[in-house]
């Protein structure tokens, strides 16, 4: 009987020890899982990240280490965090950040991006954080920076890939199609939504600016002809022009022949003496004015 009313006091000294372990151990990883929902919050602080897949054997053997950094981290009260992203769950990030290997490890400071390529034991990652040995490093560009707004379509067009390719799966696996089938599939939806795009770009140019008058072109021997044309034209123009000035300058009280008259009977009186044959001549002579040359046509 004393044995077995030890038993339950066993039982409850091992749950306690259970707990004291749990808590003051850290046995679970600190890690922040990070995806397409919450992956901004690495933008404040200081964070090392890590992107893996679950079917890379370099990941899984990079597990072990990134785990012990982040209790490590968090046993030492540091101030950075450790994340991790599954690239199978979220493609958009991978484009963000353009994984081309994996794992792939960054590192992040107050919305500075660095990618970490030193060795990927625990201590060395933990120094490197530590000891400030990332700015060694060369940040990423502005214009390359995962928050940027073309990294932002990079990332859409990563998702959009990833969705086509489930479509693609599910062609071949629940219809059956053979694999030129889905592409073929995939090559006319391509040109038929080509086609609608690049018809909806002309609308919308032909509406911003409306096409001109189409130029009417002429020959050179037609463009000689216009232009002989054209200076006839301005000939005659200035002929009627100088024929308008001759009879302007003609004032209704300088009549020629008032004029003729009056010139007649002035000689006359100044020379009484000119002989008959004179006044007959200057009688029925006409008076010859003297007109303005014009030009040859």
């Amino acid at each position: 009987m004393a044995r077995v009313t030890k038993i339950p006091q066993v039982l409850n000294i091992f749950v306690l020890f259970c707990v004291f372990l749990c808590c003051f151990t850290n046995v679970e990883s600190k890690n922040v899982e990070l995806d397409e929902d919450n992956w901004r919050q690495i933008l404040d602080g200081e964070w090392m990240v890590e992107f893996y897949a679950p079917w890379c054997p370099a990941c899984n053997a990079l597990g072990p280490a990134w785990t012990a950094l982040g209790n490590s981290a968090k046993e030492r009260n540091l101030e950075f965090k450790t994340g991790a992203v599954d690239v199978t769950k979220t493609p958009g990030l991978s484009g963000r950040f353009v994984v081309t290997a994996l794992p792939t490890i960054y590192h992040v400071k107050n919305g500075e991006f660095r990618q970490y390529k030193g060795p990927r034991d625990a201590d060395s990652m933990l120094d490197y954080v530590k000891r400030g040995l990332w700015k060694k490093t060369e940040a990423v560009p502005s214009w390359k920076s995962p928050d940027s707004i073309q990294m932002g379509l990079v990332a859409h067009f990563f998702k959009l890939s990833q969705a086509l390719r489930g479509v693609h799966n599910m062609l071949m696996e629940t219809y059956g199609l053979p694999t030129w089938g889905s592409y073929f599939i995939f090559a006319v939806a391509t040109i038929f939504i080509g086609a609608l795009l690049g018809l909806l770009m002309v609308c919308i140019i032909d509406m911003l600016y409306p096409p001109r008058a189409p130029k009417v072109l002429v020959s050179r021997a037609e463009a000689e002809r216009r232009r002989e044309q054209d200076k006839r034209s301005d000939d005659d123009q200035e002929l009627i022009n100088d024929d308008i000035v001759d009879d302007a300058e003609l004032a209704p009280d300088s009549d020629p022949e008032r004029v003729s008259l009056s010139d007649t009977s002035e000689d006359e009186k100044e020379k009484p003496a000119a002989g008959a044959g004179d006044e007959a001549r200057g009688a029925d002579a006409p008076e010859v004015r003297k007109r303005r040359p014009r030009k040859a046509d």
